[in-house]
């Protein structure tokens, strides 16, 4: 959205900055810091409120490791959800809403961390280390993959520079 900013610089100059992705880049990273700093302490609080901390393996499964663990007992879990929220947030607002390769980056982001978000849920309903299987992750992120994929053979230029052999 404030890529569009840059259309108004023949009244105001310095918004021409807006069109060079160095600077949104900059600008994206800083409001997806800025966003976690402000949110995210009130998203870790109420995480612990409820309790969706990720259960720590037994000792008679990791042996002495158990008790390298036994302070993180009580970290909460999904922690991931607020990271993706802001860089999806920074995303829309610098990036340029025209270009495919925003929507794929973001959508592929997105469904990766939604399997993020199950693993950690499943760990938590079954009140284990366990999880999503390992097969099962690898086959949405190849559903994934193949997606981005197809999206991008969709798009002239990727798909040009695809089918090139460069030398």
């Amino acid at each position: 959205m404030l890529y569009y900013l840059h259309l108004l610089s023949n009244w105001f100059g310095p918004l021409n900055v807006f069109q060079y992705v160095t600077f949104r880049t900059v600008g994206a990273a800083i409001t997806s810091f800025l966003f976690c700093l402000w949110i995210g302490p009130h998203v870790i609080e109420a995480l612990r409120r409820l309790k969706l901390g990720q259960p720590l393996r037994k000792k008679e499964e990791v042996h002495k490791l158990a008790d390298l663990h036994e302070s993180k007992a009580g970290t909460p879990t999904m922690g991931g959800v607020l990271i993706l929220f802001s860089l999806a947030l920074a995303s829309v607002l610098w990036g340029k809403s025209t270009n495919p390769y925003l929507w794929i980056a973001l959508g592929s982001t997105l469904a990766l961390g939604t399997l993020g978000f199950c693993d950690d849920y499943a760990k938590i309903r079954k009140k284990s280390s366990g999880g999503l299987s390992g097969w099962r992750k690898i086959l949405v992120q190849g559903v994934v993959a193949a997606g981005v994929v197809g999206s991008l053979l969709l798009l002239p230029k990727a798909r040009e520079a695809a089918l090139t052999l460069q030398i």
